[in-house]
Order: structure tokens, then sequence, then C-alpha cells
């Protein structure tokens, strides 16, 4: 994109997004904004939480059941950790849930969410991403917002070819020179929508392109090729032996730390997960191995060694209070595994 195209460039991107907005449960379309309808920042702020590192498929239906449960947030200021934990189960990445907790808290607690990035960035958990989606949809503020979507859209309009994550700062720049003065919030939705929809990570649609005539990857024959990006490392493998004791009338659980992976989430006791941990069964029982559980998190591989018994004890969660759906990913694979050697 030469220099004194970023307006034009934005106008033709904002005509294409009052036309083909995606509708979604936490968003104001561009008509209803235009008749004066503003978001609500609580609905804008959850839905960037559930979003990062997650699809937009994915959260919809998480969304809906939170809004629902909690539709402010001073309802969710007020949840029970516990509770949200368990709704928040199969989002992944569960730090966030701890820190949506502090955050609606610190909201709550001050009377509502600020009104600028800088302002949102104070809050626990809301880092410079956040916070700029935030100030810029629901407040107007011409924030500069870059997501996976936006660094792609950006990389290919200036063909930008130093790889990811190095050339973020200079992305982020670039963006900046594109984000108006006017509708900034709308902007950085259709600069989203644009990267999810149409100018996509591969076989891009350049033909339905709205600014594909500013476009100087496209222009090069390598919009397909970028943003181009650092190999990377390959992720270590993690051992572990984790134990599901049950019966008719109870299952043994534990709550892991605050701190950590999974921290605060409720889980089946088990060893460290390292690369030679030791066998630390809970209690005296009739443990039989399960077939293998494997998981991936965000940097290391674990392969986890289930064992199962049929136990019972004063410790136990009833029956009926626990819910496989409310634990963890890998811990529901584990209740999966340790199903086929419980007797039912």
């Amino acid at each position: 994109m030469r220099y004194g195209e970023e307006s034009a460039a934005g106008a033709a991107l904002l005509s294409w997004y009052d036309l083909h907005a995606r509708e979604m449960p936490w968003r104001i379309g561009p008509a209803a904004r235009a008749a004066g309808v503003r978001p609500d920042p609580y609905r804008v702020w959850l839905s960037e939480v559930m979003l990062q590192q997650t699809t937009v498929a994915a959260v919809r239906e998480y969304f809906r059941r939170f809004t629902a449960r909690w539709p402010t947030v001073e309802a969710l200021a007020a949840a029970e950790d516990a509770e949200v934990m368990a709704e928040w189960a199969g989002l992944g990445y569960y730090a966030r849930a701890r820190n949506l907790l502090k955050c609606a808290r610190a909201v709550a607690g001050r009377g509502g969410f600020p009104e600028t990035a800088e302002g949102l960035r104070a809050l626990p958990g809301i880092g410079p991403y956040t916070a700029a989606a935030v100030a810029a949809i629901a407040h107007d503020e011409p924030a500069v917002v870059v997501d996976g979507n936006v660094e792609r859209v950006v990389a290919r309009l200036w063909a930008v070819e130093a790889p990811l994550p190095g050339a973020k700062p200079e992305l982020v720049r670039l963006a900046g020179l594109l984000t108006p003065a006017l509708r900034p919030g709308d902007h950085a939705q259709a600069m989203m929508d644009l990267g999810a929809t149409i100018c996509t990570p591969r076989n891009p649609l350049c033909a339905l392109c709205p600014v594909a005539g500013y476009c100087d990857a496209r222009a090069q024959g390598i919009a397909a090729e970028l943003p181009r990006k650092s190999p990377k490392p390959v992720k270590p493998v993690r051992e572990g032996f984790i134990y599901v004791a049950a019966s008719e009338r109870g299952v043994l659980l534990e709550r892991r730390p605050e701190k950590g992976l999974l921290g605060g989430m409720t889980g089946f006791p088990g060893s460290d997960w390292g690369a030679a941990p030791a066998p630390c069964p809970p209690l005296a029982a009739n443990w039989v191995e399960a077939p293998l559980v494997r998981h991936t998190f965000t940097h290391f591989h674990l392969r986890l060694r289930v064992f199962a018994a049929e136990a019972e004890g004063p410790a136990f969660t009833p029956r009926a209070a626990f819910r496989p759906a409310a634990l963890p990913t890998v811990m529901r694979k584990v209740w999966d595994s340790a199903q086929s050697v419980l007797l039912p």
C-alpha cells in the first residue's frame, strides 16, 4: 500500500463491512450502531477474553451460557469461583478464567469499565490487545487492534516479508496508519472479519477483497505466502501418573493449586508432570491400568498413565454432584479412559 492510500482503503473496508459484517451474539452490527445502539463493554470484554486462542465457533455457545447465567459484570463478580471454572471447562487456557473473575471483581468495585485503553490495561488480566479491542469496539477510541487476522491482513497489504513474531511491532505500526478516527470500533471488527472470511491463511479470496487494489502482496503474487513465520520449536514431552477412584456412590476428585497449569480446576489426583514422575496412588486399592491418555498443551505434549480402581471414601464427591462435562478437557479424557476398566 502506498503512502496516502490509507483513507481510501479504510473507507472501502468499512463499506464492505456495512454489507457483510458477521453476526455474533456479542456484537452490535453496523446498522444498529449507526442507529445509536452502543455495545456493552462487559459483553465485548467477555467475548475477547474467550476468543483468545479459541475459535469463534467454539466460543458462541460458551458466551451464550455465560451471559444467560451472569448477564452483567456485577453478576459475574458475585459468582462462586468453582461455578465459573466449571462453566469455563473445555475452553482451555484456564488462567483466563481466573483472571476473568479478578477483573470482573475489580470492575464491579470501581463501578464500571474504564473507557480508555490505558485505563483498561490497569485491570487484572487485560493486556494491550484486549484493552485496545474493548476501547475501540465499546467506546470508539481509535486504539490499534491487532489480532492474528489483522496481522495477516496488514502483512499482505504492505507485503511485509519479515517473519512473525519479530515483525509484530512493524505490523502494529502499519495497522495504526490504517486505523481511522471515525468508526474505529467498526474498523477493528471489519479487519477481523476480512481476515477470517476473505484474507484467510490459505487460498485467500483476493477477487472478493474490498482492498485488493491496495494490496502489495497481491500485486506481487505472494499473498498466500504471507505472513511468514519463524520455525516453531519442537514441543517437549512430559509424563505423568493419574488415578481415578470411583464407585456407584462417588468419585475421588481434587482441586488443583490456584497457580500453574489448570490452576483452580477440578481433576483427578496424580503425580507431577515431567521427565521422570513417580507413581503416587492416593489410597490403597486394586489399581488397574487403563489406556494411555495423550494431550497437547501450548508448550508441551503430555502422556498420562491412567490407573483406575473401584473404591470409595468420605472425601469422595457424590456421584449426583459429579459432572464429567465440567472437567478440563484432559481430565475428561482421563475419565473416558478409566471407564474401560471400571465396572459399569
